[in-house]
């Protein structure tokens, strides 16, 4: 997995946000539509596409893709 695909499913959750907008420095809680509800269709998507368990903390302590995407790397292993 790279972070490429990583966006491209992040984006399949947003609706108004197109993914060619979105880059790994993206500070995801700054989009339009961020909310928490984005936040656990997020950890889902995660799960779902990774295998991997984001916690609450792990939302929290993440403030761009790339950290999300880093810590799901971390998590997998």
């Amino acid at each position: 997995m790279d972070i490429k695909e990583f966006i491209e499913n992040f984006a399949s959750n947003l609706n108004d946000t197109d993914v060619s907008e979105l880059a790994p420095e993206t500070a995801f809680r700054e989009l339009d539509e961020w909310t928490s509800m984005m936040a656990l269709a997020t950890m889902a998507m995660v799960s779902e596409e990774y295998d991997v368990e984001l916690s609450p903390e792990d939302m929290r302590n993440a403030n761009t893709i790339e950290d999300l995407f880093n810590t799901t790397m971390k998590l997998k292993g």
